[in-house]
């Protein structure tokens, strides 16, 4: 059950080093009422230890990104598709990146034309939105995601989603993992893919997960000794194709971490390979 050496890993949430914290994080800020989320450099640092706030620091990005991947076995990774460094990144190592599209379903139309050209200029392999962060917020199954969703849909690609309670300090009831029951149901051919937990409601997201074939988890900004017990039991039983492995480097974990907290994860041996690897594969439609 230990993991295996070797496999090539592919990250579903990884970013370059974040020259400012400030700049980054204002989406958040809006939004927060209190001092500490206003004042914070990264506004869920309350949650995690040895943020590595300074990867990176006086290097080519993403020079230092990939030494950070070969050393702890990353071979590919999903980044998102904003600012010049990703776009370099895509065009200079089409091999270790691929994208994916932050979409914000205020936008309406105009989100959907932008996830369009995305698809048409960059390939990207799939959407993403963080509901909890959104200004104003929107829930998962509200009528302004509708169109996003059936355009994910028509272009064959798959959506990620937060869902759970949100780390910062905003409400959560827009990522109520009940909500998604609605949006499966609605777009059967509708890939979804979780992003950041799913907690308190882990055995909800199970359930779900075996009612629709389209739900799929991933375990972003969890350090793999936090990751959900009911998850880990899941993957080992009825749920090995469904969970897939994302990271949260370098926003709140290091990849030093992670792949050494891996190491302790009690998956059964035919569970590695589809949770680091080919779920990717197969979800996203990659190369192997």
């Amino acid at each position: 059950m230990a993991m295996p050496h070797g496999i090539g890993a592919i990250d579903l949430m990884l970013g370059f080093p974040i020259a400012d914290y400030d700049k980054t994080y204002d989406f958040l800020r809006r939004q927060a009422k209190d001092k500490a989320s206003k004042e914070s450099r990264f506004p869920v640092e309350y949650m995690f230890k040895g943020v590595p706030y300074d990867f990176g620091k006086g290097r080519d990005p993403i020079e230092a990104t990939l030494e950070e991947m070969d050393k702890w076995g990353v071979e590919r990774a999903m980044i998102g598709l904003g600012g010049e460094t990703s776009l370099r990144a895509l065009r200079e190592h089409p091999k270790r990146f691929f994208a994916c599209a932050q979409v914000d379903p205020n936008r309406g139309m105009d989100a959907v034309r932008d996830l369009a050209l995305a698809h048409e200029r960059h390939g990207v392999k799939a959407a993403s939105c963080f509901p909890a962060g959104l200004f104003p917020q929107v829930d998962l199954n509200d009528k302004k995601f509708y169109p996003l969703y059936a355009k994910c849909c028509e272009l064959g690609i798959p959506i990620f989603l937060n869902a759970g309670v949100p780390g910062p300090r905003v409400p959560m009831h827009c990522q109520h993992v009940e909500h998604l029951d609605e949006v499966c149901w609605f777009f059967p051919e509708l890939t979804i893919v979780t992003y950041h937990g799913c907690e308190p409601w882990q055995d909800l997201a199970v359930k779900l997960m075996l009612k629709w074939p389209g739900l799929h988890y991933s375990t972003s900004a969890f350090a793999p000794k936090h990751y959900p017990r009911e998850i880990v039991d899941y993957a080992n039983t009825r749920g090995a194709d469904k969970i897939l492995y994302a990271g949260y480097f370098p926003m709140g974990l290091s990849l030093e971490r992670i792949a050494t907290e891996l190491q302790s994860v009690p998956f059964r041996d035919h569970v590695w390979p589809k949770f680091l690897r080919e779920n990717a594969i197969r979800v996203l439609k990659l190369e192997a």
